[in-house]
């Protein structure tokens, strides 16, 4: 299965491509697992929020369309459905079963367009913290990770 990962924001501190990269390459070989990192529209020169998004929004979609057809969207928003790590486990395996790759969303500083939210399969809430963009990176990495390592057996997560 493909999982890719749409963030808005394009450099993020070394920290966080470390600790990206690190989650990264724990993954099994047929988990192909990538970030895609998306050009943030400026915020200047009067630009309302809503154009910005929708201007994120179309980069989406045309990322999206470069990935191929028949991808789940998971949109990450802080009105999603709140999951523990067995939870979403049973997310991935059911995601899996499914047949199709997967590409979780990740907006930029205003979040996600609406109407961007509304062509979602999942939409996913990840903390009610209001948290950095390259944290958020990093935690969404940790937890897919922690939910494989349920469903494989593995050791790493403990109940």
């Amino acid at each position: 299965m493909r999982v890719a990962v749409l963030a808005v924001g394009q450099r993020q501190p070394a920290w966080a491509d470390a600790a990206w990269a690190d989650f990264a390459k724990r993954f099994p070989p047929e988990w192909r697992f990538e970030l895609k990192a998306l050009k943030a529209e400026p915020r200047d020169a009067g630009k309302t929020a809503a154009q910005c998004m929708a201007a994120e929004a179309a980069r989406f979609e045309s990322t999206l369309a470069a990935l191929g057809k028949g991808w789940r969207r998971v949109v990450l928003d802080e009105r999603g459905q709140r999951q523990t790590t067995v939870q979403l486990a049973e997310s991935l395996a059911s995601w899996q079963a499914d047949g199709r790759d997967v590409a979780l969303l990740i907006g930029g500083p205003d979040g996600l367009d609406p109407a961007l939210k509304q062509t979602a399969d999942d939409t996913l809430r990840l903390s009610d913290l209001t948290l950095p963009h390259a944290f958020v990176r990093v935690l969404l990495a940790e937890a897919l990770y922690r939910a494989w390592s349920v469903n494989a057996g593995h050791p790493y997560h403990r109940e």
